[in-house]
């Protein structure tokens, strides 16, 4: 199995930086585009745990767009194949000094491109 091939990262890491972009824009449209469209593809979030891409669409077309803006640090791309790829951040917002966001993804290679199979959001209050 290759791990971390240089072209695959680079991959994935344009994808990741897509879908921060459209994330810090609320860019709905494209966060819906880049999780896969599937019932099986899962977002747990700090308030919510969405299964399927039509609950997670739901989620994102209803949420809020203020406060979006946030610096990331820690930022891991890891790569397993050609085709799957773990994608980890911190994250922190100036409204939030007492916390700190963790975000972690997996990406999947499919047809229509790469695509967020599971996600994971949650919150650490900081020590």
């Amino acid at each position: 199995m290759k791990i971390n091939d240089p072209n695959v990262v680079a991959e994935v890491e344009a994808a990741f930086a897509r879908y921060e972009r459209a994330l810090i824009g609320n860019d709905v449209a494209t966060l819906t585009e880049l999780f896969r469209k599937n019932s099986l593809t899962i977002r747990y979030e700090i308030a919510e745990n969405p299964y399927g891409s039509d609950a997670i669409g739901a989620f994102r077309a209803a949420r809020s767009s203020a406060g979006l803006a946030r610096e990331l640090s820690r930022t891991a791309i890891i790569t397993y194949s050609d085709d799957f790829a773990m994608a980890s951040t911190l994250f922190h917002r100036a409204s939030a000094r007492s916390q700190i966001g963790r975000r972690i993804q997996s990406w999947a290679r499919l047809p229509e491109g790469w695509r967020v199979v599971a996600a994971h959001v949650s919150l650490l209050d900081k020590a």
